[in-house]
């Protein structure tokens, strides 16, 4: 996948905003052809794995596309067996980032867990890049009810590109069922939304998607996308 960028000078912030309103009524697929056109080498798929239809698409276009995944040693075992199943099935270019030794005086659950075992290993794996990709959704959450398509990430210092944006839990579905393609183990036990194993529970049809992850806490992110 060569370098292809549209300019030798950054997007502005902006640029960037009127091309999030222009990808509004966009397929996906388009607004992951342009980051693949403009970034090249310098774009990367930060996967959590419940997320494959993003992993789907974006292979589709840019086979050789890096995707990171971030192990804070804290997984369930289902989510690390499916992160292997995915990557044979397309043969990922993946990457997995393990948190350094400091990370030992933050186990899962604690209040700066989330900043040694996924903040810092994903800064350090993106930090010489132009642009990552995630699968935020504003149907997530009311925490994500504002997610643009595309925007100047300030936490990371580089652009942070959402093609499923739009996307709802039905869309998903679809996108899924149309494609046969695998869902994580632990979806058909009532997880709606997957992170580490101490603090991710089931959680009801009538409840949010997320109101499992970190169930009993004042916490709804984890700093990746705050």
């Amino acid at each position: 996948m060569a370098e292809t960028y549209v300019s030798d000078q950054p997007l502005t912030s902006e640029e960037l905003a009127a091309l999030s309103a222009r990808f509004e009524s966009a397929p996906a697929s388009a607004v992951i052809r342009w980051a693949v056109d403009t970034y090249g080498d310098d774009l990367v798929l930060a996967a959590s794995f419940e997320d494959i239809v993003l992993v789907d698409l974006a292979t589709k276009i840019a086979p050789g596309i890096e995707v990171v995944f971030l192990d804070t040693e804290a997984h369930f075992p289902e989510t690390l067996s499916f992160v292997a199943e995915v990557t044979e099935r397309y043969g990922l270019n993946l990457t997995v980032t393990k948190p350094g030794p400091e990370a030992a005086a933050h186990p899962c659950g604690s209040a700066q867990c989330c900043q040694f075992r996924k903040v810092e290993p994903l800064r350090r794996a993106i930090s010489d890049r132009a642009a990552w990709m995630t699968s935020l959704k504003r149907s997530d959450g009311p925490t994500r009810a504002e997610t643009p398509i595309a925007a100047w990430d300030d936490a990371f210092g580089l652009v942070k590109i959402n093609p499923l944006a739009t996307w709802t839990d039905g869309d998903i579905a679809t996108y899924l069922a149309d494609h046969e393609l695998p869902v994580h183990p632990l979806v058909a036990q009532g997880y709606r939304s997957i992170g580490c194993a101490p603090t991710t529970r089931p959680v009801s049809a009538e409840e949010d998607a997320r109101a499992g992850r970190w169930s009993g806490l004042d916490k709804t992110e984890c700093g990746l996308h705050a």
